[in-house]
């Protein structure tokens, strides 16, 4: 937990108004008449034991101050995942863009699916890891001159499969979603609808790769699983449903500058 400190006018308020209620606590103070012989003496006593008191008070004081500095807690936002306000429209920015696109092209397999043929190109290629560029490369020149001893400074894009980002762009924004920060990323329910999304399309993703056939009944019947299931997510995640006509249009997988929908 982090503490803000008080502006400094409002210290130096709070010290002014303890050594005023010193002062006047003083300065109402009526003396006793007493003879002209002990006057000096008694005056003496009075202004130690005065100074003695002042003392004592200023140190309680002084202990007491940098308590009542420091007692407005300043909460941190504990990172990436902690903070509703801060981290979330970071995490839409960063995977928004890539959710959607995935969204996209689980629903261009719908036509397919339906017919039970898993052997359709759209089908095969969304879980091919050789057709998705996950993250584009960047060239190793300099303003055009490639200043490397083997002369490769061509850029090298890292590619996987569109589900196997789907599952890890679901998961980092559904992540997200969370007010506490001291709550397990398993226990978030927004990351249970997308894990159980996962489970499902896990069986699906082996039919299509191990033994993928035109008339699979059993991979139509956990698409629509899944589509369902990915409906409730999607709500989790402040997105529209399959349904909506949404994703028709192909999404910028790159990070994006707003954390609208677009």
């Amino acid at each position: 937990v982090a503490y803000k400190l008080l502006p400094l006018t409002m210290l130096n308020r709070t010290v002014a108004l303890l050594l005023a209620a010193i002062s006047c606590s003083h300065a109402f103070t009526t003396q006793p008449s007493v003879p002209a012989t002990r006057h000096m003496t008694e005056l003496s006593a009075v202004a130690e034991d005065d100074m003695s008191g002042r003392r004592s008070f200023l140190t309680t004081v002084a202990a007491v101050i940098p308590a009542v500095a420091y007692s407005a807690p300043a909460f941190a936002s504990g990172g990436a995942t902690a903070g509703k306000y801060t981290t979330i429209p970071i995490a839409k920015r960063r995977y928004y863009g890539r959710v959607q696109e995935a969204v996209h092209e689980f629903l261009l397999m719908g036509p397919a699916v339906i017919q039970g043929d898993l052997t359709d190109p759209v089908v095969q290629d969304f879980f091919d890891v050789t057709k998705t560029v996950v993250v584009p490369g960047k060239k190793k020149d300099i303003n055009g001159v490639c200043n490397k001893k083997d002369g490769d400074c061509k850029a090298t894009d890292i590619l996987d499969s569109r589900y196997n980002d789907m599952k890890t762009t679901m998961y980092l924004l559904g992540n997200a979603f969370r007010i506490n920060q001291q709550k397990a990323p398993d226990n978030l329910p927004t990351v249970k609808a997308a894990k159980k999304f996962f489970k499902t399309m896990n069986l699906f993703e082996r039919k299509v790769l191990k033994n993928p056939s035109k008339n699979d009944k059993a991979a139509t019947a956990l698409y629509a699983e899944a589509l369902d299931q990915l409906d409730v997510y999607l709500d989790l995640v402040e997105l529209p449903p399959t349904e909506s006509g949404h994703y028709d249009k192909e999404f910028s997988t790159l990070v994006g500058e707003s954390s609208r929908i677009t």
